[in-house]
């Protein structure tokens, strides 16, 4: 998350600099106490805040891709003229500052007040828009609509217990202890009075009709719509073997699940993570930041092969092992009885909680009953339509024609659930926007970060540049030549430019 920054950085660009000394896209220097970055675009100086609003992460490392500058760490994007957080998953705008230059010398002394933009909903937008769903897509669709000046009304339907949260830091900072609990939050709760969206908490969905445009919920109340997007997303697979229903037994998804995880680990002295997935392996190297000792259990031979490769695999099995996770590759897990876990090989495992990460799978129902295309997942268009005109989906349940793989893909990704939930926003409201960003996702192990852009189900070449183990690595994931993704460690602005080579290269 955020780090403490300490003396002001850079030079004083209250005294100025000469042109000279900003030979690059970007310079770091300070106006007072604060931080400021000066970012070159074409023949213009843009000053903004130093730091993304998302996990504080540095913007000078960034990528400057036109009038827009690009997180190194999570890719979020910002506007540089207004500071606007154009694309997910920074959600708050930067500040921007004014930029003075006499003679050869620039100067930054003050904030730039900007008017709030003079956005103006189409004449024809909807009266009422419900969303299905309290996740990434479901939050990301509500509040670019208001950013969008949507004036009509917006209700939420979340089966959930709690407010929209950073779902991500559910396996990572917060379950490790390493984030307060008012971090979690997309928005705090004042957020969605005051933005007039009508928040639903633990409302379940029963029905949708599709001709009386009514969407039903739990004992028997109507909700009408005039567009309607399905943001239901994923729900984790459960065990079905012996002994799987008792209640030292998780899965990982929602804040209730981390906290009663949390809980567990008051006096515990050992877990069993099941499955070696990227929430399984997260879950244990947070767990293991909290001293408890973990083995997983996981039917492949390396832990993320089937995403990342072979080395990759390796790589990620020899960290956890140098943490202390001791691993039962190749094995499952038959029963449970109360902390003992009969192992397939034979094996015992006793452990004072399990925590299941067994992967997850579309919450397909709903769709499927309001007749919606089915394939996999939702079927929409390059626009997140689905086959009802006025209905939309997007996150966990939505399959796309992704022009970079050029198929068909559903994908369980944070950042890219936020985007389509933006992208719906506006073509709700009629732009008819083509959902066209590059697939993005971030995982962490200890002070480790992985990050992927694109999708290669399936490849012929691995181009591996750098050493894995010595976490300095850019791979490219090809097939018939072709780069599907690119995984990256510690290279962040290479793997900015492979996006945007990407997006490029979807072009053409």
């Amino acid at each position: 998350m955020s780090e403490e920054h300490g003396s002001p950085a850079g030079p004083d660009l209250t005294q100025g600099i000469s042109q000279n000394d900003f030979a690059g896209d970007t310079l770091l220097g300070h106006v007072g106490g604060q931080d400021v970055l000066l970012v070159r675009s074409g023949p213009e100086i843009f000053a903004i805040d130093a730091y993304c609003s998302h996990y504080h992460a540095p913007l000078a490392d960034g990528l400057v891709v036109g009038d827009g500058i690009r997180c190194p760490w999570h890719h979020a994007c910002f506007d540089l003229r207004t500071g606007e957080a154009t694309r997910a998953p920074a959600l708050n705008p930067l500040s921007v500052w004014q930029v003075e230059r006499q003679g050869d010398r620039i100067f930054v002394r003050r904030k730039r007040e900007l008017p709030k933009p003079q956005r103006q909903a189409p004449a024809d937008a909807p009266e009422k828009i419900v969303i299905v769903g309290g996740g990434a897509a479901g939050f990301g669709a509500a509040e670019m609509l208001r950013r969008q000046a949507f004036r009509g009304g917006i209700v939420m339907l979340s089966n959930d217990s709690a407010a929209p949260v950073d779902r991500p830091n559910l396996s990572k900072d917060y379950l490790a202890g390493g984030a307060p609990e008012d971090w979690l939050p997309l928005r705090p709760d004042s957020f969605y009075h005051e933005a007039a969206i009508d928040l639903r908490l633990k409302t379940e969905v029963v029905s949708i009709d599709t001709k009386t445009k009514n969407v039903i919920v739990a004992g028997g109340g109507a909700v009408s719509y005039d567009r309607l997007l399905l943001a239901t997303g994923a729900e984790p697979v459960r065990l079905t073997i012996p002994g799987a229903d008792q209640p030292h037994v998780h899965t990982l998804r929602s804040l209730a699940d981390c906290r009663a995880i949390i809980a567990s680990t008051v006096g515990a002295r050992r877990a069993v993570v099941i499955g070696a997935s990227f929430i399984g392996l997260e879950a244990a190297a947070a767990l293991r930041a909290r001293d408890i000792e973990v083995h997983v259990v996981a039917p492949e031979q390396r832990p993320m092969e089937r995403v990342l490769g072979a080395e990759m695999g390796d790589f990620v099995r020899a960290l956890h092992e140098d943490h202390g996770v001791v691993f039962h590759l190749g094995d499952t897990v038959l029963a449970i009885d109360g902390k003992r876990a009969t192992l397939k090989s034979g094996g015992v495992l006793e452990a004072d909680f399990i925590v299941v990460g067994v992967g997850v799978r579309p919450r397909l129902a709903l769709a499927e009953q309001a007749g919606l295309a089915l394939d996999r997942g939702v079927v929409v268009n390059a626009h997140l339509e689905t086959s009802i005109p006025g209905v939309f989906a997007a996150g966990d349940i939505a399959r796309w024609p992704d022009p970079h793989s050029r198929e068909n893909i559903r994908v369980e990704h944070w950042v890219v659930a936020e985007r389509q939930g933006q992208t719906v926003a506006r073509n709700m409201l009629g732009r008819r926007e083509p959902f066209d960003a590059v697939p993005f996702f971030w995982s962490q192990h200890y002070d480790v970060p992985i990050n992927y852009v694109g999708h290669a189900e399936q490849w012929d070449e691995m181009a591996i540049s750098g050493d894995i183990a010595g976490r300095d690595c850019l791979i490219k994931y090809k097939k018939q030549g072709r780069v599907l993704a690119v995984a990256s460690i510690y290279r962040d602005l290479e793997s900015l430019k492979a996006e945007w080579t990407m997006e490029q290269n979807a072009m053409c």
